[in-house]
C-alpha cells in the first residue's frame, strides 16, 4: 500500500518559529474535548474566518521547531475536524511530529517551505517523487524522506493501526 499524495490548499502559513500549536485554539481552552466547539475556536486569533474558508484537504505551513512547547492533541483535532489534511513546516519539534505521525496525520519536513507557497495557493505533496508541487505558481520542490516506520503509520492510519496490522502479520 502507499501513501495517497496530498492535494489541497495552503490554508495557513506561520511566520513564526518555534510555534505550540496550543495557540491553534488557545491555550484556555485546551481541555475543550467537543470536536465542533474546538474547530469553531480554531485560527480565530490568526483569522476570524477560518473554519469557514477552510476545505477538506487543506494544508498548514509552518517554520522551523513547528509543535514547540507541550505537544497536546486537542488543536491538531481541530484542524482535522476541519479537514486539514497535513502539515509541512520547516522543521518539526520531535514530540510533536512523533506524536502526529502516531496519530496518523501526515508531516512533510521541507526547508524553505514558507517561501515557496504563499496562503492559498494550490499545493501537490507526492510522497513516491518526493516533492512538492506548487500548482498555482507553476514550481516544485523536494522535502525530506520520511523514515519507512513514518511511512508504514501513516498507511496503517496512525500508530494503533500499524500494530493491529504488525499482529495480524505475525500470527500468519
Amino acid at each position: 500500500m502507499a501513501l495517497r499524495n496530498l492535494h489541497g490548499r495552503v490554508a495557513f502559513v506561520f511566520d513564526e518559529d518555534d510555534f505550540d500549536v496550543d495557540q491553534i485554539v488557545g491555550v484556555k481552552n485546551i481541555k475543550i474535548q467537543d470536536l465542533d466547539e474546538l474547530a469553531a475556536l480554531a485560527m480565530t486569533s490568526y483569522d476570524p474566518d477560518f473554519a469557514a474558508r477552510v476545505r477538506p484537504g487543506d494544508l498548514i505551513v509552518g517554520g522551523h521547531n513547528f509543535g514547540y512547547g507541550h505537544p497536546h492533541y486537542p488543536p491538531m483535532k481541530a484542524l482535522r475536524h476541519l479537514g486539514i489534511a497535513g502539515v509541512i513546516a520547516e522543521s518539526f519539534s520531535p514530540g510533536y511530529w512523533r506524536g502526529e505521525i502516531s496519530m496518523g496525520f501526515p508531516q512533510v519536513g521541507c526547508p524553505g517551505i514558507r517561501s515557496f507557497v504563499d496562503r492559498w495557493d494550490e499545493i501537490e505533496v507526492d510522497w513516491r517523487a518526493v516533492r512538492i508541487r506548487n500548482i498555482t505558481q507553476g514550481t516544485e520542490t523536494g522535502f525530506e524522506p520520511l523514515a519507512h516506520a513514518d511511512v508504514a503509520m501513516l498507511e496503517a492510519g496512525g500508530l494503533l493501526g500499524y500494530l493491529k496490522r504488525e499482529a495480524e502479520e505475525n500470527a500468519s
